[in-house]
C-alpha cells in the first residue's frame, strides 16, 4: 500500500513536471512568434493539466489562432476567456471575443455583445458611433455599392501578398513569395517580407511583371509597407529594427519591433536612409503614408499612451527633412482595438480598424478630415470590399476611380491577396425649392406643375407647389437645368439652373411670376379681347410708334404664352375726315399690326384676319358732323385683338 501511494505522488509529480515543461515551450514559442507552435504545446500543457486552464493561457490561444487566421479556433478559446470572467473581461479581449464572432458570421451573437459592451463604457459618443455606423452597414449591398472588386490572380501567392503603393506606372507591394536567403518566418512559416514593383495596367485595374524593388533595401527579415512623396524622390517605409550586423535588435522581453525608414531616392535608386527620431525599440512604427503636399506623415504605432493595440498618428514634416512629436488622431479614429495602414487621399483618411463596427475583422473605413485633424465620424465601406475576415492596406488613384487594397477573405487565392477595384462616383443630388406667385396680386398659387429638363431637353423630374405656393425637387449635382412652371389658364415662366458638388445641399430662391389668363383679357358685348391699352399711330400714319409696340407685345406675350390662341384684328377710328379715307387707314394700320405680331414669331395662320372698319363701327354718338371733344373721339379710336379660339 506504501508502495502504491509513493508511486501515486511520483507519477503526479512527473505529469506535473512535464506539464510545466510544455508551459514553459509554449511561452517560448509565443514570444518568438512561433505562433503554430506556441499552440501545440499550450494544448499539450492543457491536456496534461489537472487544474481549470490560467487565463493567461486562454487569452494566448486565442490570439495565437487569431494572428494566423484560425477564426473558428480562436472563437473556441475567447468564448472560454468570456466564461471564466464574464462582466469582468477586459475591453481588449471583449472586443477580440466579439470580433471573432463577426468573423465566424456568427452577427446575431456578436450583435448582442456589442451591445453590452458599449453599454458598460457608458458612453453615449459610443452609442451615436455605432448607430451610425450600424445603419451605414446595413444599407449597402453587394448589389449597391459602390465598388467592384478583383482577386489579383497573376501575382498574388499562396503566401501573403500585400500593402500596395503607387509609384508612377507602377505599383510597389509587399510579398513573402520568395526568400533573399533563404529564412522563414516563425509566425506563419512562410519567407520573410519583401518589396516587388509591378506594371499597372490602367485600364483593367491588372498588375504585371513583379520584379524586385530596390534590392538595396532588401534585408533578412521583413520589409513592407511604403508610400511615396509626389514627385517620388523620398520614400517611407517599415523594416525590422536591426543590429548593426544586420541581426534583430530584441526588447528584454524579446520582441523584435518595426521602424520607419526614410529613403531618399534619385533616379529610381536609394541613395540614402535615415531611421526617424521617433522610432525606438521599445515599440513599433510602421504602415507609413505621406500626404501628397509632403506635409504631414501618418504611420502606425503601438507606443505608451495610445487608445488600444495600435493606434494612427501623425507628424509634420518641415521643409529641411525634420519632424515634430507624433499626435495620437484621438478617439474619433483610435479605440481600444487595432487601428492600422493609413491612407491619405486630399482631406479623406482610409484606413483598416477592428475597433469600429464592421463586417469582422479589420475593415476599411473613410473619416474625413473637418480641420487640424478633427475627423468626421469614420465610415465603413461596406461590402464587397470588406468581408468577414481581415481587410486592409487601401489606395485610391487621384482620380477616385480605382485603387488596390488586400484580404485574407477565404475565397481569395493565398493567404494575403490583393484585390483591384473600380469606384463608381457616388449618387449625389441637390434639392431646389422656391416659390410660383401672381404677377397681379403677389399671392402664392398653388398646384403649380414645375417640370425641370436637362441639357438635352430630356424631363428629368416634376413637382407641384403645395397651398403656400412652395416646390421643391431634388436634381443630380453638377449639372444644367431649364425649370418650366405651368399651370392651366395661366402664363408660363422658366429658369436656368445649374447644381454644384455638395451632396444633399439646397438652391433656395428659384421664384417664378405667374400670370392668369383671365388677368389678360376683357370681355365686351360677348367678345373676348386681349387687354391693351388704345394704340397710338402719327397722323395719317400706318407706322408702328413706340407707344404702340409697348401694346402689341402684350398681344404677342399672350399668343406666346397660350399657343391655342388665335385672333382677328380689328382696327378703327374717329369719324373726323372722309369715310373712305378712315376705311383705307384702318385697313393699313389692322395690316401693320398683323406684321408686327408676325414679326416676333407669332404663326401668320393664327391670325385669322386683319380688318379695318373705319369709322363704321362708333362706339359712341360722335358721328360725322356731332360735335365731340377730343376724348369722346379717342374711344372710338381703337385696335381690338378679338380672341377666336384658345
Amino acid at each position: 500500500m506504501k508502495y502504491i501511494l509513493s508511486l501515486s505522488i511520483l507519477l503526479i509529480t512527473v505529469n506535473f513536471a512535464m506539464g510545466q515543461r510544455d508551459l514553459r515551450v509554449a511561452e517560448r514559442y509565443y514570444d518568438e512568434y512561433a505562433y503554430q507552435e506556441a499552440i501545440q504545446a499550450y494544448e499539450r500543457y492543457l491536456e496534461n493539466s489537472n487544474k481549470e486552464p490560467e487565463l493567461d493561457v486562454l487569452q494566448k490561444l486565442g490570439d495565437a489562432n487569431l494572428y494566423l487566421s484560425n477564426i473558428p479556433q480562436a472563437l473556441n478559446w475567447y468564448r472560454k476567456v468570456y466564461e471564466m470572467q464574464g462582466s469582468n473581461i477586459s475591453d481588449q479581449y471583449y472586443l477580440k471575443y466579439i470580433q471573432a464572432l463577426r468573423g465566424n458570421r456568427d452577427y446575431e451573437e456578436a450583435e448582442k455583445h456589442t451591445k453590452k459592451y458599449i453599454e458598460r463604457k457608458h458612453d453615449e459618443t459610443l452609442v451615436k458611433r455605432y448607430v451610425a455606423q450600424k445603419k451605414l452597414i446595413d444599407s449597402i449591398s453587394d448589389d449597391n455599392s459602390l465598388y467592384t472588386i478583383k482577386n489579383l490572380e497573376a501575382i498574388n501567392t499562396p503566401n501573403s501578398d500585400f500593402g500596395p503603393a503607387f509609384y508612377g506606372d507602377k505599383v510597389v507591394y509587399a510579398s513573402s513569395k520568395d526568400s533573399v536567403v533563404g529564412n522563414m518566418y516563425s509566425w506563419n512559416k512562410q519567407p520573410f517580407l519583401s518589396l516587388y514593383a509591378a506594371i499597372q495596367n490602367g485600364d483593367t485595374g491588372d498588375l504585371a511583371e513583379p520584379k524586385p524593388f530596390l534590392p538595396e533595401i532588401a534585408s533578412k527579415y521583413h520589409d513592407a509597407t511604403l508610400s511615396f512623396t509626389k514627385n517620388l524622390d523620398t520614400v517611407y517605409y517599415t523594416t525590422n529594427i536591426r543590429h548593426k550586423k544586420n541581426k534583430l535588435l530584441k526588447t528584454k522581453e524579446g520582441t523584435s519591433n518595426f521602424h520607419i525608414i526614410r529613403g531618399i531616392l534619385a533616379e529610381g535608386k536609394l541613395i540614402k536612409t535615415e531611421s526617424l527620431p521617433f522610432n525606438s525599440t521599445e515599440y513599433s512604427t510602421g504602415h507609413p503614408s505621406i500626404r501628397q503636399d509632403g506635409k504631414y506623415l501618418f504611420f502606425v504605432s503601438d507606443m505608451p499612451g495610445g487608445y488600444g493595440e495600435t493606434d494612427i498618428y501623425v507628424t509634420q514634416v518641415f521643409p529641411d527633412g525634420s519632424v515634430n512629436t507624433p499626435k495620437n488622431l484621438g478617439s474619433k479614429i483610435n479605440t481600444e482595438g487595432r487601428e492600422m495602414f493609413p491612407f491619405v487621399k486630399g482631406d479623406t483618411l482610409y484606413f483598416s480598424s477592428d475597433g469600429h463596427y464592421g463586417v469582422g475583422g479589420l475593415d476599411i473605413f473613410s473619416a474625413i478630415d473637418k480641420g487640424d485633424f478633427n475627423y468626421e465620424n469614420p465610415k465603413n465601406l461596406g461590402r464587397p470590399v470588406n468581408s468577414n475576415r481581415d481587410d486592409f492596406s487601401f489606395i485610391i488613384d487621384s482620380t477616385e476611380q480605382y485603387g488596390y487594397f488586400a484580404s485574407n477573405r477565404l475565397e481569395g487565392k493565398g493567404d494575403d491577396d490583393i484585390y483591384s477595384f473600380r469606384k463608381e462616383k457616388p449618387a449625389c443630388d441637390q434639392f431646389i425649392t422656391g416659390t410660383v406667385t401672381d404677377s397681379l396680386t403677389k399671392k402664392p398659387i398653388a398646384e403649380v406643375k414645375v417640370t425641370a429638363f436637362n441639357k438635352y431637353e430630356e424631363q428629368v423630374a416634376d413637382t407641384v407647389t403645395n397651398t403656400n405656393g412652395v416646390y421643391q425637387l431634388e436634381l443630380p449635382c453638377e449639372q444644367t437645368y431649364r425649370l418650366v412652371a405651368s399651370k392651366p389658364n395661366y402664363t408660363q415662366d422658366e429658369e436656368e439652373v445649374t447644381t454644384e458638388d455638395e451632396n444633399k445641399a439646397t438652391i433656395e430662391g428659384i421664384d417664378f411670376v405667374l400670370t392668369n389668363y383671365d388677368d389678360l383679357i376683357k370681355k365686351e358685348d360677348d367678345k373676348e379681347m386681349i387687354s391693351v391699352n388704345p394704340i397710338y399711330f402719327d397722323f395719317d400714319s400706318a407706322e408702328i410708334t413706340p407707344k404702340a409696340i409697348t401694346e402689341l407685345d402684350k398681344v404677342v406675350f399672350v399668343m406666346r404664352e397660350f399657343p391655342k390662341v388665335k385672333i382677328k384684328i380689328e382696327s378703327h377710328t374717329d369719324a373726323r375726315g372722309s369715310d373712305k379715307y378712315n376705311l383705307q387707314l384702318s385697313q393699313r394700320r389692322a395690316e401693320s399690326t398683323q406684321a408686327y405680331i408676325i414679326s416676333k414669331g407669332i404663326d401668320a395662320t393664327r391670325i385669322e384676319s386683319a380688318k379695318g372698319y373705319g369709322e363704321t363701327q362708333l362706339k359712341n354718338h360722335c358721328s360725322n358732323g356731332v360735335k365731340c371733344t377730343d376724348e369722346e373721339h379717342e374711344l372710338n379710336r381703337r385696335s381690338d385683338f378679338i380672341i377666336i379660339e384658345k
